[in-house]
């Protein structure tokens, strides 16, 4: 075998006089980046940056740097472009990473503030004024209509379609359990069940033992129809039909057969060890008709006691097709941007194709009022939510709630080191094997997951006061209460702000 002639990307510097020699950073490195002779010794090729070893060190020896290698500077072929080029003359096969769009694309979110009330229209303190946040996903009649029985009592004329609480508008991304761990998903669902809100089973069905959690999970419908059975479908309080994900538009999904143990294999409903192929298309979905068929089979099976929903990711014509959606009797509309995660992607597809959720989700809010069917479906944004500031600017632009993966991933350890395709996730979460998902603590992920939205509802609380209003419905499309800084006016004119200062 020829030896790769590709520079490590990182160096892993270990303190000789800190070092107790005690191996533990050797048993945590799931790579291969470390050994032991006589002493630790780093083999950096194989470093990912996942601080798996760092975070073990007893005596905090070792440190992972960028490699000091230089490559000679050049403005247009860069060292990621080499490095990218030398690994594809050495294997003939497509680049794959994993996790959001890492180019320095305009992430329109850092260039948008929020307005704050002081005089004329006075703050609210949220510490003694009570705040809602609640959120009702589904479609909404576009009028009320009371009657009142022989005793003069009121009652509601309007049938209403099911409406889905959440107590806080956030959802957990969908990430199906084989491209991560049972004890990941377990802490999702069981956080989604105590914290009020919905997690998203992913194209991957739902294991058994999460079923108790399944009033409190959306259920998913993927072209490989994976774990997809009447029992599955009447579990979840939503089903949605996935078309597109960000970060990989207009292209299927592969897990590869070593992920296939036997939980996942029963659970997706195919053989052990065998590859999960997800085809680009749906082979059922082929017009808006096609989509309005399977739409209303979904909610036929279920007794229409669910809201179905549909998720595409963001592209250039995103409002004529979030309209046709609505239009064919979809409750909800979930938009996944271009710097959306992703388990595993071509790096091209991730790296080029696709647009911002900023620009696609105000542009979808903004046809669907036009053509006055906004009210008819609820809008979820996805894309790389990254703090309760991008949050609240999501939901001003449009969005009735936001989905977080990447986040509720960092909060149960992730380290973004975009290697969750190679299933040794040294955290426990992108992987089967058993020896490494034994390291995520289900009971602690949870918890964390919980402070997680806990943290950032308490930080809502605080911008609505100081927005002067009470309530998430007085916030949601309300761009007024957002300025632009740094945007020319044709990306602010496509976001519906204004410029700060007018």
């Amino acid at each position: 075998m020829v030896k790769s002639t590709i520079p490590p990307m990182f160096q892993v510097v270990v303190d000789k006089e800190k070092c107790r020699k005690c191996k533990r950073c050797v048993m945590s490195c799931s790579y291969g980046a470390l050994g032991f002779t006589d002493r630790v010794v780093p083999d950096d090729k194989n470093c990912v940056a996942c601080h798996r070893c760092v975070a073990m060190c007893p005596e905090n020896a070792i440190m992972i740097n960028e490699s000091p290698l230089a490559y000679r500077p050049h403005a247009s072929w860069t060292v990621e472009h080499r490095q990218g080029i030398l690994k594809q003359a050495e294997t003939g096969g497509m680049l794959l990473t994993g996790m959001g769009n890492d180019k320095p694309y305009k992430i329109f979110w850092d260039h948008l503030v929020i307005d704050a009330c002081q005089v004329t229209n006075p703050s609210i303190d949220p510490l003694r004024e009570p705040m809602e946040l609640r959120t009702y996903l589904g479609s909404k009649p576009d009028k009320l209509e009371f009657e009142t029985d022989k005793n003069g009592q009121p009652s509601l004329k309007t049938q209403l379609t099911p409406n889905i609480l959440l107590e806080t508008p956030i959802v957990f991304a969908a990430m199906s359990f084989g491209s991560i761990s049972l004890n990941a998903h377990r802490a999702l669902a069981r956080a989604a069940y105590e914290s009020g809100i919905l997690m998203n089973t992913g194209e991957g069905g739902l294991h058994k033992d999460l079923y108790k959690y399944g009033e409190r999970a959306i259920v998913q419908v993927a072209s490989g129809r994976f774990g997809v059975h009447q029992e599955y479908l009447n579990q979840g309080s939503v089903i949605e039909i996935k078309v597109g994900q960000g970060a990989k538009p207009g292209i299927g999904g592969h897990l590869p057969g070593e992920k296939i143990n036997s939980e996942v294999s029963q659970t997706r409903m195919i053989p052990i060890g065998s590859d999960a192929l997800s085809p680009a298309p749906h082979h059922d979905i082929y017009s808006i008709e096609d989509l309005r068929q399977l739409i209303y089979a979904l909610k036929e099976a279920t007794n229409y006691q669910k809201p179905v929903s549909v998720k595409v990711s963001a592209v250039h014509n995103i409002a004529a097709i979030a309209s046709g959606i609505v239009r064919a009797g979809a409750d909800i509309v979930t938009i996944d941007g271009f710097r959306g995660g992703t388990g595993a992607a071509p790096t091209i597809i991730r790296d080029n194709v696709g647009i911002p959720i900023e620009m696609a989700l105000a542009a979808v809010d903004d046809r669907l009022r036009k053509e006055g069917i906004r009210n008819q479906a609820s809008i979820i944004a996805a894309g790389s939510i990254r703090s309760s500031g991008d949050w609240v600017k999501a939901l001003a632009l449009g969005a009735d709630a936001v989905v977080i993966g990447t986040a509720a991933l960092i909060a149960m350890g992730c380290r973004v080191c975009q290697k969750c395709y190679m299933g040794k996730c040294t955290w426990g979460i992108a992987t089967q094997n058993p020896q490494l998902t034994a390291r995520l603590n289900p009971e602690v992920a949870t918890e964390r997951l919980k402070n997680l939205i806990r943290a950032w509802s308490l930080e809502l609380k605080e911008i609505l006061g100081l927005l002067g209003v009470n309530s998430i419905e007085s916030l949601r499309g309300n761009r007024e209460r957002l300025r632009a800084i740094g945007l020319t006016d044709s990306e602010a004119n496509i976001l519906g702000v204004k410029h700060a200062g007018e």
